[in-house]
């Protein structure tokens, strides 16, 4: 993340500025920072986690979001654009916008390069506040990695970490399950001998 600017921000100052912007901007501690563009492996996989859960979420009153959903950590009075976020209850907004949701279930990351340090520790830090969240995902871009962190309590516990492509990932929190092959659908992977992980 780089900071569009040094100043201290409120958060009824980022969020006038965020809705009348157009781009995307995060805000965490007083500050903005600007969002940065996705690669085709990253869009790719995120297609593909969308057309799999949005085919099993399909009549059952659960609801999912692409990364244009903001999601408010109240603890800390942030604002996050998680990738993929999903309940199965009521979603609950911060204002009549409808454009920041207070409730998520479950919340998937995909790794990039940029981000991943930052989705691995401050970013999930600030998620692990949310008392709606139940699962957090990371799936890795450059190689076939899924990792399912789940809350018991206040502890949050590594449960599963998947590499082969016949593997399935479970969102237990959503009721949802997707096999490996078809979250890396049309995904390149490097050679093994350039992977970074």
């Amino acid at each position: 993340m780089v900071p569009l600017a040094q100043p201290v921000y409120t958060a009824d100052e980022y969020l006038r500025l965020e809705r009348a912007a157009g781009h995307r901007s995060e805000f965490v501690n007083g500050r903005i920072y600007a969002m940065t563009g996705a690669s085709f492996a990253h869009s790719t996989i995120l297609f593909n986690l969308a057309r799999e859960i949005g085919a099993q979420i399909r009549g059952r009153g659960c609801r999912a979001f692409l990364n244009e959903m903001r999601v408010k950590i109240n603890l800390y009075g942030s604002y996050l654009y998680p990738d993929f976020v999903a309940l199965c209850e009521a979603p609950r907004f911060e204002d009549g916008v409808f454009d920041t949701l207070l409730n998520p279930s479950v919340i998937v990351e995909v790794l990039s390069d940029s981000t991943e340090s930052y989705d691995r520790g401050l970013k999930f830090q600030h998620y692990r506040r949310i008392e709606s969240l139940r699962e957090y995902i990371l799936v890795g871009q450059h190689q076939p990695i899924v990792e399912r962190f789940v809350r018991n309590g206040d502890l949050w516990t590594l449960v599963d970490e998947l590499h082969d492509l016949d593997k399935s990932i479970s969102l237990e929190s959503i009721g949802c399950e997707v096999l490996l092959a078809d979250l890396y659908e049309q995904v390149e992977f490097p050679p093994e001998g350039e992977r970074e992980r």
